[in-house]
């Protein structure tokens, strides 16, 4: 099953608040938020709508918002080699990340690559690297973590996640 985005429910809200033969301004003063938050809501132009707000709104409406744990990114470790090595002529091969990251120690021909990593690739890959490198090393995730926390000092990463 995708992922499902706000524009993804503001369709379902829109499609249980006409079931229910409600108006957008009916909808809304019952939600507490204003008729335009509603139609930007089930047009997919809103921007962000807080947690509370859409959970409590889903709530009124009878949609349930279930949570759970997205099945790891196949091949993230691949993914995100080949994302740090978009401007460099070599490439990081996923197995050199994996062994730099379990060993901890940063050899001098990937640091390009490694600071390309922290500043660019999306943390969400970042993440399920991190994730399928703990798992094929039997590896704590957390010591992971804290060799790319010490990489991105070491190399003065901009990014503030690593700050």
């Amino acid at each position: 099953m995708e992922p499902m985005n706000l524009a993804d429910i503001g369709q379902l809200v829109h499609a249980r608040r006409l079931a229910l033969g409600l108006s957008q301004a009916q909808l809304a003063t019952m939600g507490g938020l204003s008729r335009a938050t509603v139609n930007q809501l089930e047009n997919g132009s809103l921007v962000d709508l807080g947690a509370a707000k859409l959970i409590g709104l889903l709530d009124l409406v009878g949609i349930n918002l279930d949570a759970g744990t997205r099945k790891g990114h196949k091949h993230a470790l691949q993914s995100v080699s080949q994302s740090a090595s978009v401007s460099y002529k070599t490439m990081l091969e996923p197995a050199e990340l994996a062994a730099a990251l379990v060993g901890g120690e940063l050899p001098k021909g990937i640091t390009p690559h490694i600071s390309t990593m922290l500043d660019e690739a999306p943390l969400s890959l970042i993440v399920a690297a991190v994730e399928e490198v703990a798992s094929s090393s039997s590896m704590a995730p957390k010591l992971l973590w804290k060799h790319l926390f010490h990489w991105a000092r070491d190399l003065q990463s901009p990014r503030r996640v690593w700050a």
